[in-house]
């Protein structure tokens, strides 16, 4: 029964199984439409596992006759699944009569029905009951109506393909048809036969109308791709005759060609013609195509082909090309073409590529997408990118990034600041230039955090007359100082210097009159009005109130960006602030001979950072300063004031050496990311067999790629890369088989579990170890978790001591641990037995991939992320590093924190790690864990702390882990 032929399936939940009697009856004295239902109805039992051997001859009888379209196409659908066969694997007698009917339907004067019965006679695996149908096959060759003649090409391939000696002459027959043909799907079914029986025939075809391969319909061309590179893989002889035909079918006007002549193309050939005729192809394809699954695959391909050296010199100079696809909308399209562009680019052709980013950073301006922002963050990253690998286009990238600092998007701001941190530290040359379009740029920014990054760059490299430009700057951006004066005056509702300068701008005369009228007052009674203000009482008398003893209204005022920081409350950006203009005071003294200038700097510099300090502490801002940024505004003053030479140097030179440490250690770390990458990519293995040309039969290593090594890796495409010595090792299957029931059951039951991705495909082994036959087992089996059950496994009927194979699909959603649970259901001559199965446990790794990401990203990323599980370290391990590799091995993790950071023996580690799913969800980890320096043998301690956007997520990543602390627990 292993062997059942595979048929259509009908899904049918929740039937009751009526009364055999009942059915006949309906069938034999129903009108037409009760015909049809009962027909359905004795289908869908079949198809669940009853049988009903008494029907087949009412049906016969009964509903055979009747020429309804409906019931002839039902009809079909039984006599395709119902049991041909007697107990002893003879032919039923009735068969017969059911064959007369079908050779009656093969003449029937309705090409639908003739044509639909070809259909059917496709999937007939009975010899006795073809054979008598052979003669009407062929007359429908000869029929008027395509629909019947390409149906009668397929009948007819079917059964020479498993029953020859019935058409011995199937190829000639299918050969003659061939040439006489005008119909391309008649064409398409005919060549299609030939390919597989008979291949010569089929190249003899071709050979006739290679010049005319163009003009055919698309169908017909895919058969005459797939053709040509069997031929050409088989025989590399024959490359040169067919291949101008691939050459002309990349100009088809069918897509679905030119992709598949396109792939043909560059395993037969690596010519540099060829390569650049492919990859063109493909980005026309891209472009193109509307579908953004088909851009990416597309792109896949692309990547692929760079990957190969041979092939990567000649990609060189499709770049620009390539740069084409960034206007699709999709943000992963754009994500892989810059990555691709980025590999591909060279020093000949980078000036070409930055223009058209800088297109493109024109383009995101003023548009608002939901994926804008992110788009401008890889153009950032990209452009970063170039300056860092060609240095002579970063004086034309500098100016487009720097106005990005304005943007309202963070996240490109801030990638901006890193690319012209890194900048100005490697390309001394050009600091002046990005000095001067950082100060331009200074007012306009609109995030504290971009300011705090902007502020330390300039404090560090400013030098010369640039310093006082950076320091009027700063005081236009924090406005009036002292602060808290001018904000009491705010609040006591007098005009401060900001809006009388304002108002002197405008220039209007009404204007002026009301500014020189508020300024006598304001110069007579300045601090009468800072603290104090009248106010009318409801009886007409006036009071006096103190600002001191006020509480500060809100008002939404426009203040100065520097300033709306500090009223915020955020401190941390004036610490940045005093340290920054400490630096500036401290190069300026070393400029500046002249004591009174030095001082008169030093004093005003001083007055800011009070300010910002008594502002702080005055009740005005929605926060008070904090104790850690007061500290360092201290030292700051402290430091400007006494010049200790220690603090000095601290301040002028060991922030600078630090930068540099730390771009330095960034360099070494991506080199040898770049060096694992090209060792794990590495193209001949030690234990790979040595190709020797004049050995050789000519036909090993001419097209580029093995074609064995190929379709398996096709046929093993899953999560990770299989490998053919991996497939060959004994334990890689046998650790995927799960025990379902014991060895004394009467039922033995054993799953091979196969993840692929979002199926799971359960292979299950069940055997029958009575001396009963089986009847109806039924393997039934249920899910937990977000898994889902795709059909019902088929019941089957076991002999004594037999076996068989059940196959189970199982569909997955989302990176959870699921669960598969069920039983083995079976009829003996008695009863019905049940037998209780072991659950299947999904783990979750076969999901889990290792990926990387940025420091930024993870902290944006654990900040947004809800969900968060606390794993307490318990291990027999005691060795920090050594617990390390073990989490990142039994997780599927990357360690983000670099090797030299986790080097060293201090007693205590702190990592983070990352990884992806294959639905696109983040895991995210930190590590912490210590133990005594001075114990060698005490155990490793500590906490792992998990976050995930997802519960199921962060809580099956924690379940995992704890489940291997046990087993290696366990093991010690």
């Amino acid at each position: 029964m292993s062997q059942v032929p595979c048929y259509t399936i009908i899904n049918s939940p929740d039937l009751e199984v009526p009364n055999e009697m009942q059915l006949k009856q309906d069938l034999e004295k129903g009108d037409t439409n009760v015909k049809i239902e009962t027909l359905k109805k004795v289908i869908k039992l079949l198809l669940n596992g009853e049988r009903y051997p008494g029907l087949i001859m009412t049906i016969i009888r009964f509903v055979l006759p009747v020429q309804n379209h409906t019931i002839k196409k039902l009809l079909l659908i039984f006599w395709e699944i119902v049991p041909k066969t007697s107990s002893d694997g003879k032919l039923l007698q009735e068969m017969i009569l059911v064959c007369d009917a079908y050779r009656k339907d093969l003449q029937h004067p309705n090409e639908f029905l003739r044509g639909s019965t070809l259909r059917f006679l496709c999937k007939l695996k009975e010899p006795e009951l073809l054979e008598p149908l052979m003669p009407a096959i062929r007359a429908c060759l000869d029929h008027r109506h395509s629909y019947v003649r390409r149906n009668a090409v397929l009948a007819i391939f079917t059964i020479y393909k498993n029953f020859d000696w019935l058409v011995p002459d199937g190829p000639e027959l299918i050969a003659t048809f061939l040439d006489t043909q005008q119909d391309m799907s008649c064409k398409r079914n005919a060549f299609l036969m030939l390919l597989h029986a008979d291949q010569e025939r089929a190249l003899n075809y071709l050979a006739s109308c290679i010049d005319q391969v163009q003009s055919f319909g698309d169908i017909l061309q895919l058969v005459i791709v797939e053709l040509i590179y069997k031929v050409c893989h088989a025989n590399p002889a024959e490359r040169s005759r067919f291949i101008r035909c691939i050459y002309n079918l990349l100009n088809s006007s069918s897509n679905a060609v030119r992709y598949e002549s396109a792939g043909t193309l560059i395993t037969l050939s690596l010519a540099p013609t060829a390569i650049k005729a492919a990859a063109g192809c493909y980005i026309e394809l891209i472009v193109k195509e509307s579908d953004n699954n088909v851009k990416l695959i597309v792109l896949d391909r692309l990547i692929a082909m760079k990957e190969n050296e041979n092939m990567e010199k000649v990609m060189q100079d499709l770049v620009m090309d390539v740069l084409r696809v960034l206007a699709a909308p999709d943000i992963e399209v754009r994500r892989k073409t810059l990555a691709l562009a980025m590999d591909l680019v060279y020093s000949r052709n980078i000036n070409e590529m930055v223009q058209v980013l800088q297109k493109e950073v024109a383009k995101t301006h003023n548009v608002e997408h939901e994926d804008t922002g992110k788009y401008r963050q890889l153009l950032v990253r990209t452009l970063h990118t170039c300056s860092i690998k060609f240095p002579d286009v970063a004086s034309n990238v500098i100016p487009v990034l720097v106005e990005f600092l304005s943007d309202t998007n963070e996240l490109a701001a801030v990638d901006v600041l890193i690319f012209i941190r890194e900048a100005i530290q490697k390309f001394p040359a050009l600091r002046a230039l990005i000095i001067k379009h950082l100060i331009e740029a200074f007012p306009q920014i609109k995030s504290s955090k971009i300011h705090r990054a902007a502020v330390w760059i300039l404090g560090e490299y400013v030098e010369g007359a640039q310093i006082l430009e950076v320091i009027a700057a700063i005081q236009q951006t924090l406005g009036e100082i002292p602060m808290v004066d001018a904000e009491q005056r705010r609040l006591a509702g007098d005009q401060t210097e900001e809006q009388l300068q304002q108002q002197q701008q405008q220039g209007s005369a009404a204007g002026g009159d009301a500014t020189t009228a508020t300024t006598g007052s304001g110069t007579g009674t300045g601090i009468t009005n800072s603290i104090s203000s009248n106010k009318v009482t409801s009886d007409g008398t006036y009071a006096t109130q103190s600002a001191y003893s006020l509480a500060p209204v809100a008002k939404k005022e426009k203040r100065p960006p520097l300033r709306q920081y500090l009223m915020d409350g955020d401190f941390f950006i004036g610490a940045a602030l005093s340290a920054t203009l400490t630096k500036l005071a401290l190069r300026y003294a070393e400029l500046q001979p002249d004591a009174r200038t030095q001082n008169r700097l030093t004093t005003q510099v001083m007055l800011i950072m009070s300010s910002i300090l008594h502002l702080g502490k005055s009740g005005f801002p929605t926060k008070p300063i904090t104790y850690d940024d007061s500290d360092r505004i201290m030292i700051c003053l402290r430091t400007l004031s006494e010049r200790t030479p220690e603090a000095v140097a601290v301040f002028m030179h060991d922030c600078r050496d630090a930068l540099g440490k730390m771009l330095d250690a960034q360099h070494e770390e991506d080199q040898r990311m770049l060096k694992e990458k090209q060792r794990a990519t590495a193209k001949v293995q030690p234990d790979s067999p040595v190709l020797f040309a004049q050995l050789s039969n000519g036909r090993d290593n001419q097209l580029g790629e093995n074609v064995f090594e190929s379709s398996l890796n096709q046929a093993l495409a899953g999560t990770k890369s299989a490998q053919l010595s991996d497939m060959s090792s004994p334990n890689n299957k046998l650790n995927k088989v799960t025990q379902l029931t014991g060895f004394s059951d009467p039922v033995y039951a054993e799953a091979y579990v196969n993840v692929n991705q979002y199926d799971i495909v359960l292979d299950v082994l069940i055997v029958n170890q009575t001396n009963d036959t089986l009847q109806n087992c039924t393997l039934e089996l249920a899910t937990l978790g977000d898994l889902k059950l795709v059909e019902r496994p088929h019941p089957v009927v076991l002999a004594p001591h037999d076996f068989c194979n059940i196959k189970a699909n199982v569909k997955v959603s989302s990176t959870e641990n699921g669960i598969i649970f069920g039983n083995i259901v079976y009829d003996t001559a008695l009863n019905t037995n049940v037998v209780v199965l072991n659950t299947i446990h999904i783990d979750i790794m076969d999901y889990i991939i290792p990926a990387s990401c940025t420091d930024t990203e993870f902290r944006q990323m654990w900040q947004d992320f809800e969900w968060e599980n606390k794993v307490t370290v318990n291990t027999s391990f005691t060795d920090l590093h050594e617990y390390l590799k073990h989490l990142l091995k039994s997780t599927n993790m990357k360690c983000l924190t670099p090797e030299k950071a986790l080097s060293g023996q201090c007693g205590f580690m702190a990592a983070n790690m990352y990884a992806k799913s294959i639905f696109g969800e983040n895991a995210l980890a930190n590590l912490s864990i210590e133990k005594p320096v001075d114990d060698p043998d005490s155990k490793v301690t500590g906490h792992i702390r998990i976050r995930a956007k997802s519960q199921g997520m962060a809580l099956s990543l924690g379940d995992k882990i704890s489940s291997s602390q046990k087993q290696s627990v366990q093991a010690a």
